[in-house]
């Protein structure tokens, strides 16, 4: 089980193939490998009730981000993005690889970062609690170092030694990928090829890197039924985790079904939409943070209420919480979305969607993350 964590973090690149060092409990504790640090880790699991652990040196450019990150901390670092704010709160920093610290900071957050070298998370019930806590910690301190070197540069406050490790880590960056896959084509014949159709979407979604960890979501409406990946689930990995939801309420099965059921529901009842695409692509959610008003009344609730029409090119910028309410997303995405068959959410990501197929949809989510990070970048050098 846990070389299949260790595996997707080097696909997702995350870290180097063969970095991720992890322990699992069980009738004994196993590792993935053994090294130096073993004896170190194996204190943790005496001071922690947990079953699983996780330690690795993040990839470039997440390395040098954290590293920078770390060092400019003042022992917490106070990312702004969804994910954080709601799972994760805040990073702690640890000064050295020290089992009491990192087992002080431990019980009482999800992760620890360890300048030069890497990241410590943990599960309490599976390693895949571990993997998904040090996918979020990538995303979110990728979202932290870009937001905040926009800020400064914007400002006119950005020091010379961060402009040079902000050039570093540009030259870092994979290349944008353009071309959408060619995904199955409607008309689907029955629930069986509705399934499958999701699979290969969520796979897909996952592969290009639109979505961080599980999060994300998608669904698909045929005949009268709204089939939605189930909350906490990974996108890459649906089988058996999809809902049926019928459009009448007639079921209890979303019980089980994502947070964002009824944002979903909304836009399948008010439009003719069958296919939605819900992604957390990176600049996607970094642009939407990006706010020229120091002065707004809103600051700190932007999230909540920004109270400014915002837009990248015609695709809306909204605020809005997970869940329903005044804030909900439910209350906030479906009108926008469709005004331009898409819409970012601030600091969350996208909601894409098409008539059809997830053709349409997953070609718009992308062309918005490639058009996000274009966008970022002209801002910065101008």
């Amino acid at each position: 089980m846990m070389y299949k964590y260790e595996q997707k973090l080097s696909e997702a690149g995350l870290t180097e193939e063969g970095a991720p060092l992890m322990g699992v409990l069980d009738a004994e504790l196993l590792w993935s490998r053994r090294n130096r640090h073993t004896p170190f880790l194996e204190r943790l699991f005496k001071e922690l009730n947990i079953s699983s652990l996780l330690f690795s040196e993040p990839r470039e450019p997440y390395r040098t981000i954290i590293d920078h990150l770390c060092r400019t901390s003042d022992g917490t670092i106070f990312p702004e993005d969804c994910e954080t704010r709601t799972f994760l709160h805040d990073l702690p920093v640890a000064g050295t690889l020290s089992a009491a610290e990192i087992a002080a900071f431990l019980k009482h957050r999800k992760c620890v970062l360890i300048p030069g070298h890497g990241i410590i998370t943990f599960g309490t019930v599976s390693p895949e609690q571990a993997f998904i806590t040090y996918s979020s910690v990538c995303f979110a301190v990728f979202v932290k170092f870009f937001s905040d070197m926009l800020y400064r540069k914007k400002r006119g406050t950005i020091s010379l030694e961060e402009l040079k490790i902000f050039r570093r880590v540009r030259t870092m960056l994979d290349a944008p990928v353009s071309n959408a896959p060619l995904l199955a084509q409607s008309p689907f014949s029955d629930e069986k090829e509705v399934l499958r159709v999701i699979e290969e979407a969520g796979k897909e979604v996952v592969r290009y890197g639109l979505v961080d960890s599980y999060f994300g979501n998608i669904s698909y409406c045929f005949q009268g039924t709204l089939y939605i990946s189930q909350t906490s689930s990974s996108l890459d990995d649906l089988a058996g985790c999809i809902d049926p939801c019928p459009l009448d309420g007639s079921s209890c099965a979303g019980i089980t079904a994502s947070s964002e059921l009824p944002t979903h529901l909304e836009i399948v009842n008010n439009s003719n939409s069958r296919a939605i695409l819900h992604g957390h692509p990176k600049f996607s959610v970094i642009i939407s943070m990006d706010c020229d008003r120091d002065d707004c009344l809103a600051r700190g609730l932007c999230h909540r209420r920004c109270p400014e029409r915002r837009l990248l090119d015609d695709i809306p910028i909204v605020p809005g919480e997970v869940g329903t309410g005044p804030f909900g997303l439910c209350t906030t995405v479906p009108d926008a979305v469709l005004e331009a068959c898409g819409a970012i959410v601030y600091g969350h990501g996208v909601f894409t969607t098409s008539k059809s197929d997830f053709n349409e949809a997953f070609s718009r989510l992308l062309n918005i993350e490639n058009r996000s990070r274009e966008e970022y970048f002209r801002r910065f050098d101008e």
